[in-house]
């Protein structure tokens, strides 16, 4: 596959230029066999200009350094190499990495170790040699050592601790060369989006097996997050079936709201007021009370309950036959109360 060509002015143009590529392995460390034969093949005693650099009439490679932490190694490092790659016609990129300790005290801490930054430098394809444990400024002993001709970087001034600009010396030795940065994209950009979006990443990864303790969030936090995963699969799939539904979604609320008419209607007819439970449950009634009620005679039933005093003794009718005393055995208060009796009779 073939890669656009850099004009002299910066621009990238889009003529197709095929790569040019010895091996596709990693590039090596600068303190590799392979790094050093190359080291040696240098007659650094020859100075290379601006001039003859852009003018491809240096008698050798032009060896440009590029530096940097590359953390989370994106896109914007990789166009800033490949811009110091081809800056020039024929260049020897040497690309140096900071490690740990000088990064956490200069800069602050990085989410990838330094391991795993030297790796994912040495694999860009741009890159033919790094350098690890890079100088923060540079000297003119590392320049010697490694026979650099020119340094890579963006123009901005780059600050260091009691130094304005750490590029300073290298522009006042006309060694350095301005690289574009990618706007838009850097590590404190993806650092910020996964901060943004930290409880889908946490909920993401729990998902996938990693612990609470792995991911130093607490039992409440674990349990939020993983209800809050479930929802959004809810959600998810309920937006899903939207979709599948489309255009039919206007025929589906017709043909419901049909269906809801006919169930209001069924329902009505069996509990409404007059619906055939209210009066199943009043023929039960009556027929549970019918049951339990003793019957009545017809006459009893049909005419009212009247009362007539006692008869009286008329002179047609037989007196009333009185009491035989016993003197011997009543005595003269029971004779009396017999003799009241008698009279009320």
């Amino acid at each position: 596959m073939g890669t656009r060509k850099r004009t002299r002015n910066g621009d990238i143009d889009d003529e197709v230029i095929p790569p040019k590529r010895k091996n596709i392995g990693p590039a090596p460390f600068s303190h590799d066999e392979a790094a050093l034969e190359e080291c040696d093949r240098i007659d650094y005693s020859i100075r290379i200009t601006k001039d003859m650099a852009e003018s491809d009439t240096a008698p050798r490679p032009v060896r440009v350094y590029a530096d940097g932490i590359y953390d989370m190694f994106h896109s914007g490092h990789a166009r800033q190499l490949m811009q110091a790659k081809r800056v020039f016609p024929h260049v020897y990129l040497i690309v140096g990495v900071c490690d740990d300790e000088l990064t956490h005290k200069l800069k602050g801490r990085t989410v990838m170790s330094q391991e795993e930054r030297y790796e994912m430098v040495r694999h860009c394809r741009y890159v033919d040699e790094v350098v690890t444990s890079a100088p923060w400024t540079l000297e003119e002993d590392f320049l010697q050592q490694h026979k650099i001709d020119f340094v890579a970087h963006d123009d901005l001034p780059y600050n260091a601790p009691g130094v304005e600009d750490v590029y300073k010396d290298i522009k006042a030795k006309g060694m350095f060369v301005a690289t574009q940065r990618t706007e838009g994209i850097s590590t404190t950009d993806v650092i910020a989006r996964i901060i943004r979006d930290y409880d889908m990443y946490v909920r993401r990864n729990l998902s996938r097996g990693y612990t609470a303790k792995d991911l130093n969030v607490g039992y409440m936090k674990e349990k939020k997050l993983q209800f809050q995963q479930k929802v959004d699969l809810v959600k998810g799939k309920t937006k899903e079936l939207i979709d599948k539904i489309g255009d039919k979604r206007h025929e589906l609320i017709q043909k419901w709201e049909e269906n809801s008419r006919e169930f209001v209607s069924n329902f009505l007819e069996l509990f409404g007021r007059d619906g055939r439970i209210n009066q199943w449950w009043t023929e039960t009634r009556q027929n549970v009370v019918r049951a339990i009620s003793p019957p009545h005679p017809p006459d009893e039933e049909d005419s009212p309950r009247t009362y007539s005093p006692l008869p009286r003794s008329s002179p047609e009718s037989p007196p009333l036959k009185r009491r035989h005393r016993n003197s011997t055995s009543a005595s003269p208060a029971t004779e009396n109360r017999w003799l009241d009796e008698e009279d009320e009779y």
